[in-house]
């Protein structure tokens, strides 16, 4: 995307493993240098805290000198930043090192490398999410939804496709799907949730790492977009205790090279490839965790029962499973990933599946039977339970390690564990506060 005509400033930005946009203002003129030559910033940028501060125990900090790295811009080209009262433009980046080669602790790189070998077969995956978020009120001490600019009232209880919820928020959600127009972010059908102030919506499908990118601007949109409108929105896996978790729910085919789908063979039960698919997930998911659970209140979310999957299965039309195989034409045959909370980083959830699920292919592997009626009530293997599980089971699996870099899974888990270590001194008001916005 060029640069609009109009635009007055500039931002550069790439996600770090919290998937939080780090970068730089810079003034118009350096536009046509930012596409040609990029720009430099420290590599440990990558690897800062939820906080933004440097990881005590990196190796990307003094013990190499803390150098830098150069950002180049991504296919995507300058986006608007709709939110922002002067007109501006971003840039996404990357992070490349010195000599030119991806940075190995950048998470797009990671999803890049595993869709490298998606390639080498002469495959693509096709990527659909569903993004769940809430409106909230945190203007007192307390958190509530929003008054409507219609009623002036607020609506205190969930309203589960409710039109007279999303017409209370009309100004809001026709300004979001506007941006999302002019980011080039395809937003589809909008819901009204079980929680109170509780929202979807729907990214259609496309190849993945737009998918990824797509879900990355959103989020930093709908946080704008809703601060421009007097409320804040959150994608935390829990802001209130007493009310649904945001999750975001995958969806994936895989295409060949003559455009079949090869979870497709014309059954409603889908290709040998799709179970193998399904046990490469399977088997990735317990390790996985701490990328789709990747804060301390993302924990608040995953319990039983709690419309969260924990324990690890797979099921046919099933939205209690941890994956489910929607029904519909043979062509259309998918798999949904409903592990993940809304305060994940897309580029490395998608990595994660993306990756598990070639690995199971590559391995031939075989799932479990499907399950049948409520997975909750079901004797399953469970994903860790707790932050320190999470860490401990992602920073000791050989699984993470044939689906991710070596230097990011060394970063992340460094990253996490001093996150760990500060969570412990917080109240639960700082808490709500650190990742109300954040994330």
């Amino acid at each position: 995307m060029s640069l609009p005509e109009s635009t007055k400033a500039l931002r550069i930005a790439v996600a770090d493993l919290n998937g939080q946009a780090r970068g730089k203002r810079m003034p118009v003129a350096f536009a046509e240098k930012l596409m040609t030559d990029g720009a430099r910033m420290p590599l440990s940028v990558l690897n800062v805290d939820i906080w933004g501060d440097d990881i005590e125990a990196s190796p990307l900090v003094f013990q190499t000198g803390d150098r830098d790295g150069v950002l180049r811009p991504t296919e995507r080209g300058f986006v608007p930043v709709p939110w922002l009262a002067t007109p501006t433009a971003l840039l996404p980046m990357w992070m490349f090192t010195e000599e030119g080669a991806p940075f190995a602790g950048d998470p797009r790189h990671a999803l890049a490398a595993v869709l490298d070998r998606y390639a080498a077969r002469g495959w693509r995956p096709l990527v659909a999410t569903e993004l769940e978020f809430y409106l909230i009120d945190d203007s007192g001490e307390e958190l509530k939804p929003p008054p409507s600019p219609r009623s002036g009232k607020r609506r205190l209880g969930g309203e589960i496709l409710s039109l007279r919820a999303l017409d209370a928020f009309d100004g809001f959600f026709s300004e979001l799907y506007e941006a999302a127009t002019a980011m080039d972010i395809p937003a589809e059908t909008a819901i009204s949730e079980s929680g109170m102030g509780q929202f979807e919506i729907n990214l259609v499908h496309g190849e993945a790492m737009k998918a990824a990118d797509d879900a990355w601007l959103f989020k930093l949109l709908t946080h704008g977009m809703a601060r421009k409108h007097g409320f804040a929105a959150s994608f935390m896996a829990k802001p209130y205790p007493d009310h649904a978790g945001n999750g975001m729910h995958m969806h994936f085919s895989v295409l060949d090279e003559a455009g079949h789908n090869v979870f497709d063979d014309g059954t409603p039960e889908g290709s040998v490839h799709l179970r193998q698919a399904v046990a490469g997930c399977l088997d990735a998911m317990a390790p996985s965790t701490l990328v789709f659970a990747p804060h301390g209140p993302s924990y608040d979310r995953l319990v039983p029962g709690a419309h969260a999957p924990t324990g690890l299965s797979w099921a046919y039309e099933n939205r209690t499973a941890a994956l489910r195989i929607p029904a519909g034409p043979p062509k259309a045959r998918r798999i949904e990933h409903r592990v993940a909370g809304g305060d994940i980083n897309p580029y490395l959830m998608l990595a994660v599946v993306l990756g598990a699920a070639l690995d199971g292919i590559e391995r031939q592997a075989e799932p479990p039977a499907p399950i049948t009626g409520n997975a909750y009530e079901a004797d399953l293997p469970r994903i860790p339970a707790d932050w320190a599980g999470a860490i401990a089971a992602f920073r000791g699996s050989e699984t993470i390690a044939r689906l991710l870099p070596r230097q990011l899974i060394r970063n992340f888990v460094l990253t996490k564990e001093q996150e760990l270590e500060a969570d412990a001194d917080l109240t639960p008001a700082e808490r709500v506060d650190l990742y109300l916005d954040t994330v």
